[in-house]
């Protein structure tokens, strides 16, 4: 397992948003976080990569425990996402915005980087090597001397995905990545995911409310409802499953 998140309990004052919940990822699996608005997904997703600290439980990667370990140290551990509302830099181009994300690995100095050293140079020509690399699996790279938020919202969020992908991680969370597509795009983006995990050699751990993308992409699934697992298994059968209907559309049977 590369992901394992132990009994997490989360509470805001006297709001529980997520309560003893427990799910494991393997490695090169596409694990889907599902449920209604409100189910505790994001705030799942906080604790996973630092931002928030679980009140009770623990979260594992490759087996070591990270809560507690500040955000920045987290995506030097492999850990990368992209969020809900895509965040890019409006006066970068697309490669610029890209090259962010390769900043932590950065192996010179402050001072080489001041006074253009040759180590500078040199990492400079490596980092944008491989952010060409990347704009190609994504097919993006003709626009990568175009402002990024010039692009349709589509290849918008392509940007922000190889700008994660930059990081170089081992586990990739997606924050709705098809929300705002057409169901072309949203089919273009699910196969291009598959070649993300085959060709990145990572894991993704995604949340998303299309179901018909979560049932062509992910191989297991864990419903949320009120920060509840409700479910955890395959998508075939959570779309059956009684508690997951009833937390999408409501107790039917009374009303």
């Amino acid at each position: 397992m590369i992901l394992e998140v132990c009994n997490v309990t989360k509470q805001f004052g006297g709001v529980t948003a997520i309560k003893d919940t427990s799910f494991s990822v393997k490695a090169k699996e596409i694990y889907g976080l599902i449920g209604p608005n409100g189910a505790g997904k994001t705030t799942m997703f906080n604790i996973i990569t630092g931002n928030y600290e679980p009140t009770e439980g623990s979260i594992k990667f490759h087996g070591q425990k990270i809560d507690g370990i500040k955000p920045h140290k987290i995506v030097h551990r492999g850990i990368a996402r992209t969020f809900q509302n895509i965040r890019l830099f409006k006066s970068m181009t697309v490669l610029e915005n890209i090259l962010i994300g390769f900043d932590y690995q950065a192996s010179y100095t402050y001072f080489e980087a001041i006074f253009r050293l040759p180590r500078f140079y040199k990492e400079e020509k490596r980092v944008k090597k491989r952010a060409f690399e990347i704009m190609e699996v994504l097919g993006i790279d003709k626009y990568a001397n175009e402002q990024a938020t010039s692009l349709s919202y589509g290849q918008q969020r392509k940007v922000e995905i190889a700008r994660a992908l930059a990081a170089n991680p081992q586990l990739l969370l997606l924050d709705e990545p098809a929300a705002g597509m057409n169901p072309n795009e949203t089919n273009e983006l699910a196969e291009l995911f598959f070649k993300i995990r085959d060709e990145f050699d990572i894991t993704i751990l995604l949340i998303e409310h299309d179901m018909k993308f979560v049932n062509k992409l992910c191989d297991r699934v864990m419903v949320l409802d009120y920060g509840k697992t409700i479910f955890e298994g395959d998508i075939k059968d959570a779309i059956k499953d009684e508690e997951v209907i009833k937390a999408y559309l409501g107790d039917f049977k009374h009303a």
